[in-house]
């Protein structure tokens, strides 16, 4: 039990730091890896209408989202 909560710990501090790095940059300047741009552009391909400023999960839900 405690190897498990040292873990849990360790992996918790971790996260923290992570989400304060990410949270501490525009994310226009953000790359988490070096295919951003290539993923972003397929995404586009496929949802070129889908705004993703704000998401609405109702409108994600409806019959013509799916």
């Amino acid at each position: 039990p405690r190897v498990e909560l040292a873990w849990a710990m360790k992996a918790h501090q971790h996260a923290q730091v992570y989400y304060n790095l990410i949270s501490s940059v525009d994310p226009k300047f953000l790359k988490l890896t070096k295919v951003d741009d290539q993923i972003y552009d397929e995404f586009r391909k496929t949802f070129r209408d889908l705004q993703i400023d704000v998401l609405d999960p109702e409108e994600l839900k409806s019959e013509p989202a799916k």
